[in-house]
């Protein structure tokens, strides 16, 4: 199971962000928000620049129904995304934007 060996990377290496990372997306892929924004959370504090890392917990947030908690960290990602210059997130992002204004 990816979450179980990422488990194991992690704690073996608990200040890598990029394995808190990939076990913020495994747990995702198991439905399991909560526990993949914790994850998230570490990897934003390190990186407050990582775009992907906020598009994926406001991704959970929604999942968890969560709009009001989710709406800063797209508009956060979203000033990401235009400052970085990545058109497709921002797309993804502004659409994701939409119901919540």
């Amino acid at each position: 199971m990816k979450t179980e060996r990422f488990q194991t990377l992690v704690s073996k290496n608990p200040n890598n962000e990029l394995f808190r990372f990939s076990l913020a997306q495994a747990l995702i892929d198991e439905g399991r928000h909560e526990e993949a924004i914790e994850q998230l959370d570490f990897c934003i504090q390190k990186k407050d620049d990582w775009m992907m890392a906020e598009i994926l917990k406001a991704k959970s947030l929604l999942s968890l129904s969560r709009p009001t908690d989710a709406k800063p960290v797209l508009e956060h990602a979203l000033h990401l995304a235009i400052e970085q210059h990545h058109e497709a997130p921002e797309a993804e992002i502004r659409k994701l934007l939409e119901p919540l204004t």
